[in-house]
């Protein structure tokens, strides 16, 4: 791993959980950690009830745009993160994964997508440190 690690978040439509997970690696870790999302059937736009879940916490991910997973960037990254997207994310030999079994806010209303969001910043909270080497 690099002096500045990178770390990629899978989902299926890259629309939530993804993109939440991304927002707050960003939040958290500043410059520090390279981050990455995609999907491995990206959806036409964040899910709106997301954005405003974590709009809530001061984080903004209406510029994010959903992004179809690539070799390229599951190759270049030294962590994957999965997140649902079962046997449609790659594994790349050699490099570091996480599962993080959520629920998929999809369809969900906000006070759902409130904890999904909630429970994500603990995971990543979890991973910025180790990354770091604080655990």
């Amino acid at each position: 791993m690099s002096d500045k690690p990178t770390v990629l978040f899978v989902c299926v439509h890259n629309a939530g959980r993804s993109q939440m997970a991304a927002g707050w690696l960003r939040h958290l870790a500043g410059d520090t950690v390279e981050v990455r999302s995609a999907g491995s059937e990206p959806a036409d736009q964040i899910n709106p009830v997301a954005v405003e879940a974590m709009h809530e916490v001061g984080i903004d991910i209406t510029g994010q745009t959903p992004a179809r997973l690539t070799w390229d960037a599951a190759e270049a990254s030294d962590v994957i993160v999965t997140m649902g997207c079962g046997d449609a994310c790659p594994v790349f030999p050699g490099k570091r994964y996480e599962d993080w079994k959520l629920t998929d806010p999809a369809g969900q209303p906000v006070e759902v997508v409130r904890q999904v969001r909630d429970d994500i910043r603990a995971r990543v909270a979890a991973l910025v440190a180790d990354l770091h080497g604080e655990r």
